[in-house]
Formats: C-alpha cells, sequence, structure tokens
C-alpha cells in the first residue's frame, strides 16, 4: 500500500514542496492573488492553496505542466481574455513553458470578489 503524504497545512507549506523555479513561480501567483485581494482569507482547501471573502475567490495548484486556477469567472470580456487558458470544466491552465500572466490573474481575483459582492448583497436583500 502506497503511503499518501500529509496534506499542506499553510500555503508556505504547500509552496516549499515543489522545486525552487515552481516555488518562485507560485509565489509570485499568491502575492498577485493578495494585491488584488488583501483582505481575502488565506487557507489549504482540497490541498490546494485556496482564497476566501464573501465565498470562494480563487484556488491554484501547481501540476506538471501548468499552474491551475479555479473556479471560473462570469464575466464575458474577461473571458475573451482568459480563452487561451481555457482548460476542462472552466478552470484556467497556465503554461509553466510560457509566462505567467499576473496581471490577468489579478484581474480574475477582482471579478470573482465582483462576484462574491454581488452575490452577497442578493441574499442580503431576501
Amino acid at each position: 500500500m502506497e503511503h499518501t503524504p500529509e496534506p499542506p497545512q499553510s500555503i508556505d507549506e504547500y509552496i516549499a514542496a515543489f522545486s525552487p523555479e515552481i516555488a518562485a513561480v507560485l509565489q509570485k501567483v499568491r502575492e498577485a492573488v493578495r494585491s488584488a485581494a488583501p483582505e481575502a482569507e488565506e487557507r489549504i482547501s482540497y490541498r490546494m492553496p485556496a482564497y476566501f471573502q464573501d465565498g470562494v475567490v480563487v484556488y491554484f495548484a501547481a501540476f506538471r505542466k501548468h499552474i491551475g486556477v479555479y473556479p471560473p469567472v462570469s464575466d464575458e470580456k474577461l473571458k475573451i481574455a482568459l480563452e487561451p487558458f481555457a482548460g476542462p470544466k472552466g478552470n484556467l491552465q497556465f503554461p509553466l513553458a510560457e509566462a505567467i500572466p499576473y496581471a490577468l490573474i489579478r484581474r480574475v481575483v477582482k471579478a470573482r470578489l465582483r462576484e462574491n459582492r454581488q452575490k452577497r448583497d442578493a441574499r442580503a436583500k431576501t
């Protein structure tokens, strides 16, 4: 029987588990998310770095050939900019062989914050 490693307890621990090259990319993704959502709660969820503010903002994770960002956004203009990175099920895949578009990740986070605020405000009205 194969031993399953313990899930990371923090985002620092998650990032530290990768090679220095991947860890540097993950740290920059983290910084992009934090700059766009400085008040979001940072935690590990589903074994991935996750950010919450009025609900899920984003998750991100490193894979063999890409950085995945979840969940999808509903902003139509932003969806057009994200088309080259669209993965299955609406997630985003940023290839590690290419420059990671950190500004685009910040736009995704800001869009998710707007969506979460709109849902929160709609719930408050009912």
